[in-house]
């Protein structure tokens, strides 16, 4: 989610718990001797160190996003039907991603275009959950003392590098330095609290799970990040305001509220958006019902594995276990339910599918894309790869359009010429749509490699609506002729079209699949076409003279334009079936077989 509005929501519900903590100190019943808080200036370092937080999380998303760059997208198109590296690669990918609800909507992309089972993204979306923690455990470290030399540092390797590995490792370095720093001010602004009686009291009383899970779940649902509800968890862990059982309850209760962004992306979209979107839910859920009476067991495990610092005493010590403790808690929950879980991912996918059955989706020549969803803007590789999918989508409908061309001349029937116009329209509408993806697209940042398969991707989506577009004009044309033409091409010029025809079609079916899947061995089989579409039409034009020499001039003068055009028009397809593989070869290899 954008920064702009998970800042919003971690305001409006701060502020609004403040405002009730003050009235509640204003109460003729407060304690006497209760410090004189200055609760704007406390505000405003409260907003002030969160706003910090947010940015530098975001900061260092991007340069982590950045820095995977192609090979997250490799990660993701090598999704295995082994669920254990299924899960694994979750965990890595929403780590990398800082969301696991943008792991969900990948996950949904692959599902829909048949790369993976929903019960295999099920396992996916387990992993997920744990690579969520990564940020918890970074934040635990608490070094706020070098915040700021780390945003400087980062800064300096933004601006002044000269690589792209450079500068992303600069926005990572800035983007931890600012968590840190965003966690000493909020820290600083809490101070006063301390010694505050009734906020204690409120703390004291998030060691009842139900409170603490509820208002982890609520504050992360309107946040929209759990990293920002595990940050201000640690933070107030580290001024010795809350315990590690508080901790924990608050880490349930994020781990539900982060279903709610899932949800969100899910409404409006296709079935199986719905069914990934619930079994995060049910997942989720599931694993905190199954801890929540074991808050005091696991709170002792996680003391026993944890770093301690006997040395100290009281508040002290506390402020110094408890953040690493709520961080380990926090993975070990997370792990220890994913393994519970994995061997029954088949099982959980039945619940689903009984949860979210099948339904009718309603007949309409208008399509919608299937793939692109503005989520993924943010992650310029997977983004472009989503569009590689929405081609292979609108590619099927070419593909239909041109198995119904050379019926549609055969049986001169005005019904499927119609059928093809309406596919055309389909085409030019889906078209239209990644056009305007690929141009928000280009408003982020791009790394030379970005940018080129951006242009590609351009050029890929105008050549398939130019060749949708030969298709519904030039052959409902040509079919029109046909139909007041009373006579029919002989058996050796249908041979030859029949061939050609085939040769075609099977040079733009292989064009597609290798812009779908970047291979660049099918596109090169792709150029390698184009001696047989010439010999084709060369058979075309020797059959042709033969013919003007024996028919009458005028009537095989009709059939000789209207059997050339449709030559022609299977020409133009090979040659945008042609560009479009083009877009997948490198420039050295193109230009040799230009």
């Amino acid at each position: 989610m954008h920064i702009t509005s998970r800042l919003i929501g971690a305001c409006l519900l701060w502020a609004g718990g403040l405002t009730a903590v003050a009235a509640w100190a204003a109460e003729p019943g407060a304690e006497a001797g209760a410090p004189d808080i200055d609760w704007l200036s406390m505000g405003a370092q409260l907003f002030g160190g969160l706003a910090l937080f947010l940015f530098g999380m975001e900061q260092l998303s991007r340069g982590l996003k950045g820095a995977a760059g192609e090979q997250l997208k490799d990660v993701l198109a090598r999704l295995t039907r082994n669920r254990v590296l299924g899960a694994i690669t979750g965990a890595f990918v929403t780590a990398v991603l800082n969301s696991s609800s943008v792991t969900t909507v990948l996950v949904v992309g692959f599902i829909t275009a048949g790369v993976i089972s929903l019960g295999q993204s099920i396992g996916v979306i387990l992993g997920a959950n744990v690579g969520s923690t990564f940020t918890a455990q970074i934040i635990a470290f608490n070094v706020t003392a070098i915040g700021l030399p780390m945003v400087a540092l980062g800064f300096l390797s933004m601006t002044a590098g000269s690589t792209d590995r450079s500068r992303y490792g600069g926005e990572m370095l800035m983007g931890l330095g600012l968590v840190f720093f965003g966690m000493s001010v909020m820290s600083d602004g809490m101070n006063p609290l301390r010694s505050f009686g009734p906020f204690l009291d409120l703390m004291a009383g998030m060691e009842r799970p139900a409170l603490g899970i509820l208002v982890g779940a609520v504050f992360t649902g309107l946040v929209q990040s759990s990293a920002a509800t595990m940050g201000i968890a640690i933070v107030m862990a580290a001024d010795g305001l809350i315990g590690l059982p508080a901790g924990i309850a608050l880490a349930f209760g994020a781990n539900i509220g982060t279903c709610v962004t899932a949800v969100l992306a899910a409404i409006g979209k296709p079935v199986e958006a719905v069914r990934a979107a619930a079994a995060h839910v049910l997942f989720n859920i599931l694993g905190v019902l199954l801890w929540v009476a074991f808050i005091p067991e696991l709170a002792e495990w996680v003391r026993r594995f944890s770093p301690s610092a006997p040395e100290l005493e009281g508040v002290a010590r506390l402020a110094a276990e408890v953040p690493r403790q709520i961080a380990n808690a926090h993975t070990l929950f997370n792990v220890f339910n994913s393994m519970v879980f994995l061997p029954f991912t088949a099982v959980l996918a039945a619940v689903v599918v009984r949860i979210v059955p099948d339904r009718e989706e309603p007949e309409r020549v208008i399509a919608k894309p299937r793939f692109l969803d503005r989520e993924l803007l943010d992650v310029p590789s997977v983004a472009l790869q989503q569009v590689r999918f929405e081609l292979g989508h609108i590619g099927e409908t070419v593909r239909s359009m041109y198995s119904e061309m050379l019926p549609a001349l055969q049986e001169r029937s005005p019904e499927r010429f119609e059928a093809i116009t309406q596919m055309g329209q389909q085409v030019e509408l889906l078209a239209a749509e990644v056009l305007s993806f690929l141009r928000e697209q280009r408003k982020r940042e791009l790394t030379d490699r970005e940018s080129e398969q951006f242009t590609d991707l351009m050029g890929a989506t105008a050549q398939l609506e130019a060749t949708a577009s030969v298709i519904s004009t030039d052959i409902v044309a040509l079919g029109q002729k046909v139909m007041e033409l009373d006579r029919r091409a002989s058996e050796t010029m249908q041979a030859i079209l029949g061939a050609m025809y085939d040769d075609v079609g099977e040079a733009l079916g292989t064009a597609l699949s290798a812009v779908v899947s970047e291979d660049e061995r099918a596109a090169q089989a792709v150029l390698v076409a184009r001696a047989d579409i010439r010999r084709h039409r060369d058979e075309a034009l020797r059959h042709q003279a033969a013919a003007m020499e024996r028919d009458d001039p005028d009537t095989r003068l009709r059939v000789f334009r209207i059997e050339m055009e449709a030559v022609e028009i299977l020409k133009r397809i090979y040659g945008n079936a042609r560009h479009i593989a083009r877009t997948v070869l490198p420039a050295e290899i193109t230009a040799s077989k230009a």
